[in-house]
């Protein structure tokens, strides 16, 4: 019988009972709840990061922007390829600080320069001020790394999870029509990918395992504000090429995004992009926020990550 991990029962259990409480206490979701709660979750449950040789903040000029991002080198006297990741939390939460711990972990396993971006994050800054971010960060990167002098390899792969993922995506997808942008490979972890939230596993996993579905559709309507096409606006909808990068796809079986990913993996294969995916049937949305739990399942998933980054 399909079950999610033992390792998370007793926990959820007790997160669903404290959503209870919030609920029957009159609780109202805000931005500074939902960044409290993230922040909360990841500070509790994962470790701070390995040591990196080289960790500092630097300034990516955009359009309408100057983005701050922090750069985890962590061979500093060494020419590396650079992965620029970024990071979940609805388009409401998640922070460069927060994400410390999870960025220290993919500099050190993959060997790859990390670059995280500080983009802006709704409802004070709704779409699409984190895409036009996101892709400023991406056409910058390198600018950013000679402003610093660091040594680096031209080769850009993206890298998100969650909503970072929703980014990563788009940037990529427009990437097939930028010859100024060549993007080497991308990383979706649990991705949200399709802001209709039209398939199945939006109702099967809506309720009790982390991300709920009425957190999902209140998350989407503080970053959509002017009546935008979600469905325009969603990667999963966007048109494929054999131009997109290589992408590896993280899934886990008791998140409501699940099937968007499974969606957007068949895309994918029909249009003939290199694709890899790992599947954990007994997980949850947000796993590696919570690595001391299912610590196994997130080394595994850093070490997939590394190889793949390393093939392509």
């Amino acid at each position: 019988m399909h079950a999610v991990s033992p390792k998370l029962t007793d926990w959820l259990s007790q997160l669903n009972q404290l959503i209870r409480r919030l609920r029957d206490s009159g609780y109202k979701p805000t931005a500074i709840g939902a960044r409290e709660a993230l922040a909360n979750v990841t500070r509790s449950l994962v470790s701070a990061g390995p040591d990196i040789a080289w960790v500092n903040d630097e300034i990516i000029h955009g359009r309408d922007y100057s983005v701050p991002v922090r750069i985890y080198h962590p061979a500093p006297q060494e020419a590396r390829p650079v992965l620029l990741f970024l990071h979940g939390g609805g388009h409401t939460a998640g922070s460069v600080s927060v994400y410390d711990p999870i960025s220290r972990r993919l500099a050190a396993a993959t060997g790859h320069i990390v670059v995280v971006p500080e983009y802006r994050l709704a409802p004070e800054n709704p779409y699409p001020a984190a895409l036009h971010d996101a892709y400023a960060a991406a056409r910058g990167v390198f600018a950013a790394l000679s402003a610093r002098q660091l040594p680096f390899l031209s080769s850009l792969s993206l890298m998100g999870d969650s909503a970072g993922a929703a980014l990563a995506a788009t940037v990529s997808a427009r990437s097939q029509h930028d010859t100024a942008l060549q993007i080497a490979a991308q990383v979706l972890v649990y991705p949200s990918l399709d802001y209709s939230m039209s398939l199945p596993s939006i109702t099967e996993n809506g309720e009790g395992y982390f991300l709920n579905s009425d957190r999902i559709a209140w998350y989407f309507d503080n970053y959509f504000q002017h009546g935008e096409d979600r469905l325009a606006a969603s990667p999963l909808h966007m048109a494929m090429t054999e131009r997109l990068p290589a992408t590896l796809v993280v899934t886990a079986g008791f998140d409501p995004l699940r099937d968007e990913a499974l969606c957007y993996l068949d895309k994918l294969r029909a249009a003939g992009v290199p694709h890899q995916h790992l599947h954990f049937d007994d997980l949850v949305h947000a796993f590696l926020n919570m690595e001391q739990l299912v610590a196994a399942e997130c080394a595994r998933t850093y070490q997939q990550i590394a190889a793949f980054l390393d093939r392509y």
